[in-house]
């Protein structure tokens, strides 16, 4: 089973990248049509000439609006639109990308997190360490495109409307220098930002707490536009998308006790600033 699991996530490795090249030969073709060389569709959309080579070869994901605009300024008649969620999908590990989707369509989010501060948090600079460190060791390239895609996720905080986002974070995590001591105030300070929007709470789970509802590790909550209630299951690299219910309610029921346990947010924010200030 494992070694079929393995063919299936190189082939959907194969297909994201299939994917890219193809569109980036489209995008190449309109952009001759058009009679512009790559640095002049770079000036015209805010792009270096490398980086539209980069495009053009499939080395790096073009995000949505880049598509957008380039399609209209390129008179494609929406040829380079109609690639574009599946453009979108190819930026993720294959595991993730079901989640990915169904992240994008949810109005609720609810997230529990144990060893790393979840990547809708994620500043660069701490996505780039983690992803450096990753066993077995990603190329550059590879770290450099999953960096954009955790970034490329954060949009949904200027989603309009946005989406509800509730997380409860282990003080473990806060207390982890991922990426090193400047790297790691960064994230705090950035997380106590990110917790002062409206529709997000934070909150952390302290390390002195003897009850604890969450060991048998973290999960993700989902609510869909149409109200589908999804949960997410990752480890290991091993990912599942749960829609039964009585799975779902569980969870459910499992996270409204860990924001019980935890501290409440404004105690929450009040231990990341200490952590800022004794470091």
């Amino acid at each position: 089973m494992e070694e079929q699991r393995q063919q299936v996530d190189g082939q959907e490795q194969e297909a994201g990248a299939g994917i890219l090249h193809v569109f980036g030969r489209q995008l190449k073709l309109c952009r001759e049509r058009a009679g512009l060389d790559r640095a002049e569709l770079g000036s015209r959309t805010g792009y270096s000439a490398s980086t539209i080579a980069s495009f053009e070869q499939g080395r790096r994901i073009p995000p949505p609006r880049f598509i957008d605009n380039v399609d209209e300024l390129l008179d494609a008649g929406g040829l380079l639109k109609a690639g574009k969620e599946e453009v979108a999908r190819a930026q993720y590990p294959a595991f993730f990308r079901d989640a990915a989707r169904l992240e994008g369509e949810a109005v609720e989010i609810h997230l529990y997190d144990t060893h790393l501060v979840n990547g809708l948090l994620q500043t660069e600079e701490y996505a780039r360490a983690v992803f450096a460190m990753w066993q077995p060791l990603l190329d550059e390239a590879i770290i450099e495109q999953r960096v954009a895609a955790r970034l490329a996720r954060q949009e949904i905080f200027t989603r309009r409307p946005g989406p509800h986002l509730s997380f409860v974070i282990e003080e473990a995590v806060l207390l982890r220098p991922i990426g090193g001591k400047t790297t790691w105030r960064g994230q705090l300070e950035h997380l106590m930002l990110l917790a002062e929007k409206r529709n997000v709470v934070v909150q952390v789970m302290p390390l002195a707490r003897q009850e604890h509802a969450g060991l048998a590790g973290p999960f993700t909550l989902m609510e869909t536009r149409d109200e589908r209630r999804i949960a997410y299951t990752e480890v290991q690299g091993d990912s599942r998308v749960h829609t039964e219910r009585q799975k779902v309610r569980g969870l459910e029921r499992t996270y409204g006790i860990l924001r019980a346990q935890a501290l409440t947010p404004t105690d929450s924010l009040a231990l990341i600033e200490k952590l800022l200030g004794e470091r």
